[in-house]
């Protein structure tokens, strides 16, 4: 199975995405949006900046795990990943993010 990034609505009715790996496991997350198309503008822009390192915030939570975030050009996060249990982890999630947004599909799910 190929990945994904799915739409969604959530409770208070803003739109998200997730990009999910090919084997159904949750790689990234957007904050919410007012709409349906600035969604689909934060999807094209994770596809667009994937390739490059620099968009990547690699950061420490308190309870000692592992996140990152993609930023856009403009320095605003368009993604965050989920909390790894180490550094690997969060690294291996990064190589992920680059090696299947770009192709990754768009498909439109329930919550």
């Amino acid at each position: 199975m190929a990945a994904k990034f799915e739409i969604y609505q959530d409770k208070a009715a803003e739109f998200r995405f997730r990009l999910k790996a090919g084997n159904g496991e949750n790689i990234l997350a957007s904050e919410g949006y007012s709409s349906k198309a600035a969604c689909q503008n934060g999807i094209e822009s994770v596809k667009k900046n994937a390739a490059d390192d620099g968009r990547y915030e690699k950061k420490e939570t308190a309870s000692g795990g592992f996140r990152f975030n993609i930023k856009a050009a403009n320095h605003q996060v368009i993604g965050t990943s989920q909390t790894y249990k180490s550094a690997s982890g969060r690294d291996n999630g990064i190589e992920s993010v680059k090696k299947n947004a770009p192709e990754a599909r768009v498909e439109e799910v329930d919550s």
